[in-house]
């Protein structure tokens, strides 16, 4: 675990692609600054890793971006969400604080100690998340100036079985669940997920995830800017926890790219 700028990366797509395909939680890379305040041990923190991590979904996104008619551009989170969770309100409306899952993790998730009580998370905040989503901003801004909208598909996975953080566990775990907001997901939308993921299992709605990723800026504003979260149950792709990709990844990567092209159209 190195110091490697820079902590994200915003790949081109078609100049006329609406497309964002988003993939925040897909890296293990810890900077040794950030790693230094993290009180697991080496092999604590590689078993948190494995639990933590949206394994190979970054390949995911690149497969489907190959596979699709026009090519989406894929904004890329290059560090661990262990450094901060881009997508996490940075303030006291975050839910997961309730875990200590804040925009910077104080808690691992099996609720054992990340970072010790009193850690001051405003230096990772600064160097880190403020940044990311500006770039994000920047992004989705760029797609509406080229196309008139802009279409936010986060990419995600989570565990066959809950683990112990986890505030809505409880519920139903399909093989994608298909995370909406009211005003950023229309039935559409919708729709043409549902249909793209037939080939791979049952497709289920906000649960055990809910909601979408829209840069604030927008958020609740402009509904030129759609948003799905799509969450993979990683059994249907990968060996749990934090194992190599199996055949299930290819067969995602098509479901995901017939997406794209649905929606572009």
């Amino acid at each position: 675990m190195t110091d490697v700028p820079p902590s994200f990366a915003f790949l081109p797509g078609a100049a006329d692609s609406p497309v964002i395909l988003h993939v925040p939680h897909s890296s293990r890379e810890i900077p040794a600054a950030v790693r230094s305040g993290i009180v697991l041990d080496d092999t604590g923190l590689e078993r948190e890793l494995d639990h933590i991590t949206d394994a190979h979904t970054a390949e995911l996104a690149e497969a489907a971006a190959r596979a699709a008619g026009l090519t989406p551009w894929r904004f890329v989170n290059r560090l661990s969400r262990l450094v901060v969770d881009p997508e996490r309100f940075p303030d006291e409306r975050e839910e997961m604080l309730a875990v200590g899952m804040g925009a910077v993790y104080t808690r691992t998730t099996h609720k054992e100690v990340l970072r010790p009580d009193g850690y001051d998370a405003g230096p990772l905040i600064e160097r880190y998340f403020r940044p990311y989503a500006e770039a994000m901003t920047e992004a989705v801004a760029g797609r509406l100036a080229a196309t008139g909208r802009a279409v936010i598909i986060d990419v995600h996975s989570y565990p066959r079985a809950p683990l112990p953080y986890e505030l809505h566990g409880a519920g139903p775990r399909p093989a994608v669940c298909l995370g909406t907001d009211p005003f950023h997901t229309p039935s559409g939308l919708l729709d043409a997920a549902r249909e793209a993921f037939a080939p791979c299992g049952e497709t289920g709605l906000d649960s055990p995830f809910a909601g979408t990723y829209v840069p604030l800026e927008f958020y609740g504003k402009r509904a030129e800017v759609t948003a799905l979260m799509v969450e993979i149950r990683r059994d249907t792709y990968m060996s749990e926890p934090g194992g190599p990709a199996g055949p299930g990844l290819s067969r995602l990567a098509s479901a995901l790219g017939a997406l794209v092209d649905a929606v572009t159209r």
